[in-house]
């Protein structure tokens, strides 16, 4: 009998790490993000318990607030967290790639209150008549805790968020290939000028 479990749970996870692995194919997200697609599927759940997975649409509204995000963390790691949009202002004119969305460091265990806030967390905000844009979550483990040099960023300012390379900063502070993501896909709604008005100059 535990040999049947324990091969079910392999099938479940070679599964999803499968499903995983072809989304981000699928989508370019590999390898327009990343040069490797990580093994396993991220949770992140927006309110109204939305589930940003697969590729899925949905709205700037629906992701205006800062989602729970779930992972098996281990005892006493430390992990780095990662939102961007490679599609800045658009898929088919990315000179923007890509827009810094939120980054999370020196996370202990999956306690995301612990977790030192290199830019703060902003929804999607892909300007009208652009399309859909790709919002690629990335989890690192992390070596132990780091030293992260990187001027911080607030909600309220782009600063730094353009021109932004997800795997340049995974290589600069050697965290590997990310072990967890998962990304949704938004195009632009009424939501949108709102977070353009937030988002100062400085």
């Amino acid at each position: 009998m535990m040999l049947v479990l324990l091969a079910s749970v392999g099938c479940l996870l070679a599964v999803q790490a499968g499903s995983v692995e072809e989304a981000f194919r699928s989508h370019q997200v590999v390898p327009d993000v990343i040069p490797e697609p990580p093994n396993l599927l991220l949770k992140v759940v927006y309110s109204n318990n939305l589930v940003a997975k697969d590729g899925l649409e949905l709205t700037p509204t629906q992701v205006k607030d800062q989602p729970i995000v779930e992972w098996d963390a281990q005892p006493g790691e430390f992990y780095t967290l990662i939102m961007t949009d490679p599609d800045a202002p658009s898929r088919a004119e990315p000179k923007f790639r890509e827009f810094k969305h939120w980054i999370l460091a020196n996370i202990h265990g999956n306690d995301l209150e612990s977790g030192d806030a290199i830019a703060e967390y902003i929804g999607s905000g892909p300007p009208q008549g652009t399309g859909l844009h790709r919002y690629v979550f990335l989890l690192y483990k992390q070596s132990g805790k780091l030293e992260f040099d990187e001027e911080r960023v607030s909600k309220r300012s782009r600063k730094d968020r353009p021109k932004f390379s997800a795997a340049k900063f995974a290589k600069k502070h050697e965290l590997g290939n990310p072990i967890a993501g998962t990304f949704y896909q938004a195009q632009y709604d009424d939501y949108v000028p709102k977070l353009h008005k937030q988002l100062s100059e400085n």
